[in-house]
């Protein structure tokens, strides 16, 4: 039986444009849908394209209060700052049709939620969202309203007990972490780069969530420089555990790929093939322990041409159950158009020539003189007693 899998997308998602020198230029996600139109994954059995029109009102208070989404309307409409909100700033410049744009990316991810929840879609996938940092009152670090939160929210309504929420961009998933907070039923876990060396500066491992929902937030923050067997180790030693224990309804993950080396905003250095590797343990884990219900969603990622697209067409991939081969040559049509369009060379392959080793299992040894395994146990220790594990063995 084939399993009917989501994809949220139209070309009106490429109306979230901040202007042309913005790092989050709206081309990484028309060359990642050409490439998995290329790929022949949009063709996949079983997957459908979904168009959204832009969330309503009541939609977009569900994360945010109503006088912040009438400050969007005035600054998309009339051209309006108020820095005081975090709109007309350097990393969230005011633009015509701001609120329009961004309320479809809500509605996508709210769309791609309701239907994993109702059994219409198995995996849904939303690739324009993902805009994890906004907060309840004001925009921040690219993102102007907070489609994560709007999506846990309507399966939390739709009657959904326990959202577990796994973040493996490079950035802290701060907004959507501050949302939930003291909220037993959402469990929010952020794999990425400390706050001591990259925007938002949060995300530590003792944060753990409030006086209700102790243990419910787990954060990794690993050190500048971190590569693929440390990264995958970290996701292996910390995500897996925790969200088995936690036992969730139903699984939504960012996918942000600007933890790669070739990210011009961050400093990790995590290829594109665990990045897929990431992606894969993720799905399965949705397989494993609920039902298969995942919904996934993109985020960060700004080196547009090499990465992006690769990462995001492997997502789109997993979910539609026919993965790529990082040795899968990449389509020469989209190589061509790429190369013609931007005047710079293409990737040739769908990987980055199998630089993603196997990860040093937990239970071989924690090494106390290794930066990322005292990150992975401060984290252990921090989250793991809440859920009765062990911090120390497996």
């Amino acid at each position: 039986m084939v399993e009917p899998v989501h994809v949220v997308w139209s070309p009106a998602m490429l109306g979230y444009d901040f202007g042309v020198h913005h790092p989050m230029a709206p081309l990484r996600l028309e060359l990642t849908m050409d490439l998995a139109r290329d790929l022949g994954l949009l063709d996949a059995p079983g997957v459908s394209l979904v168009e959204v029109e832009p969330a309503s009102h009541e939609v977009l208070c569900t994360a945010h209060d109503g006088d912040y989404v009438t400050a969007v309307q005035a600054a998309s409409r009339d051209g309006v700052t108020d820095p005081s909100r975090g709109l007309g700033t350097l990393d969230d410049p005011v633009f015509p049709g701001m609120h329009e744009a961004a309320a479809r990316v809500v509605a996508g991810s709210v769309e791609a939620a309701a239907a994993v929840w109702a059994g219409r879609a198995v995996h849904a996938v939303n690739v324009s969202g993902g805009m994890h940092h906004a907060m309840r009152g004001h925009a921040s670090g690219f993102c102007i309203y907070n489609d994560v939160v709007a999506s846990i929210r309507r399966l939390l309504a739709d009657g959904a007990h326990r959202v577990a929420y796994v973040d493996l961009d490079a950035h802290h998933g701060d907004g959507v972490e501050q949302a939930f907070w003291d909220d037993p039923r959402v469990l929010t876990v952020s794999i990425h780069e400390s706050g001591y060396s990259l925007f938002p500066g949060t995300g530590h491992a003792a944060d753990v969530g409030g006086p209700q929902a102790r243990g419910r937030a787990v954060n990794v923050p690993l050190p500048a420089g971190t590569g693929d067997t440390a990264w995958l180790r970290a996701a292996e030693a910390v995500v897996l555990p925790v969200v088995r224990a936690f036992a969730p309804d139903v699984i939504v993950s960012q996918h942000g790929c600007d933890a790669h080396g070739m990210d011009p905003l961050t400093n990790l250095a995590v290829s594109v093939d665990a990045q897929r590797e990431s992606i894969r343990r993720v799905h399965d884990l949705a397989h494993e322990i609920c039902d298969g219900r995942w919904v996934a969603l993109g985020g960060g990622g700004y080196a547009v041409v090499q990465v992006v697209p690769r990462v995001w067409a492997h997502l789109i991939a997993i979910a539609a159950h026919v993965p790529v081969g990082v040795d899968t040559l990449v389509p020469a049509a989209w190589r061509d158009r790429v190369e013609a369009l931007l005047d710079t060379d293409a990737p040739e392959v769908m990987g980055d020539r199998g630089r993603a080793l196997p990860p040093r299992p937990w239970a071989d040894g924690y090494d106390p003189a290794d930066d990322v395994d005292r990150v992975i146990l401060a984290a252990r220790q921090a989250a793991f007693p809440w859920f009765d594990l062990d911090p120390l063995y497996d």
